[in-house]
């Protein structure tokens, strides 16, 4: 696994039923029972919380890759084994199972946080990584901060929106990934608004790949379409059948330059027939009858990697197919 893939598991919410079984199995130690006590949110039963920011240790919600910590939670503690979750989609609280563990540790909606400030007006959480059949309880240094909706309103006498605003270090620290990877394309990282590719002719269509947010499945977790965006693409009336996965850097101006073979195989003939081949094709049609839009992150555009699945069918298949 890639530097960037592990590093972004790090920064999403992970489930594991290993852990949850560690998380579980604490209660069948007694030592452990005698020293701490399990987490109880009694006190703030039926507030509801909003989250207003989500960040690192050094304060930036902003990584090096070019991940955004979204803070996107709304929650209310219903009872000791229950919390409301706001669905986006739904556009409605769900209730979702609470497991209450030691050391303040809670596992809802497929993730596991650790308590680190409660009252009435405001919550600190801190993720924690789950991996294999172990809960690491030392956090990941990734901090979710909410307030109650009427302290933002009667207190503060603001709303949620404006205190999730990106703050202005994370705009200078953009500012300069924007620089770097826009003076060398090899320092690119991941556009908050990946790059949009459009077909100019009729003969190629082009589909970007996108995740259906499911709180079951995916925990609302799209962040892999921006992060490794890729895009189906079909050229009709092509010289030849053909499919290859490779990707492309698309730079500041959308100019498109190859990178490397999706497909793993050994240095030799068949790697450089392929690259040579896909190359040709990006020349040849990708570069003539698709418009590239360049990525951008906080409306700076700048060089991005990403995946193309490119088929080609043959001028003969659709002759046949439209007889």
């Amino acid at each position: 696994m890639s530097k960037r893939k592990l590093l972004l598991k790090n920064f999403v919410l992970v489930h594991s039923i290993g852990a949850l079984l560690a998380f579980a199995g604490c209660d069948n130690n007694p030592t452990h029972k005698a020293n701490k006590k399990r987490i109880s949110f009694k006190s703030i039963e039926g507030i509801t919380y909003t989250e207003v920011s989500r960040v690192q240790q050094n304060g930036l919600s902003f990584n090096e890759y070019g991940y955004h910590l979204n803070p996107d939670w709304r929650m209310r503690f219903v009872s000791d084994d229950s919390v409301a979750l706001f669905s986006p989609i739904k556009k409605a609280f769900l209730n979702f199972p609470l497991a209450l563990g030691y050391d303040s540790v809670i596992n809802t909606n497929q993730s596991y946080l650790k308590m680190r400030k409660m009252s009435k007006d405001s919550l600190v959480f801190e993720l924690l990584l789950a991996k294999n059949d172990s809960l690491n309880i030392n956090g990941t240094k990734i901090y979710m901060k909410f307030y109650a909706d009427n302290y933002i309103t009667g207190k503060l006498h603001t709303t949620a929106a404006i205190l999730q605003r990106y703050k202005t270090q994370d705009t200078l620290f953009v500012m300069g990934l924007v620089a770097k990877a826009n003076a060398d394309m090899k320092e690119y990282f991941a556009a908050q608004q990946p790059v949009q590719l459009i077909s100019k002719s009729p003969i190629v269509t082009v589909v970007k790949e996108k995740t259906v947010p499911d709180f079951v499945l995916n925990n609302y977790n799209t962040s892999d379409d921006y992060m490794n965006p890729q895009y189906d693409i079909v050229i009709n009336q092509a010289s030849d059948d053909f499919n290859y996965s490779f990707t492309v850097y698309i730079d500041k101006e959308g100019k498109m330059y190859y990178d490397k073979p999706m497909t793993a195989f050994p240095e030799g003939r068949y790697r450089d027939n392929y690259i040579s081949k896909s190359t040709a094709i990006m020349n040849d049609y990708l570069k003539r009858y698709v418009f590239k839009v360049p990525g951008q992150t906080l409306g700076m555009k700048h060089a991005s990697l990403i995946a193309l699945h490119v088929t080609g069918v043959s001028r003969r298949k659709n002759t046949i197919a439209a007889r």
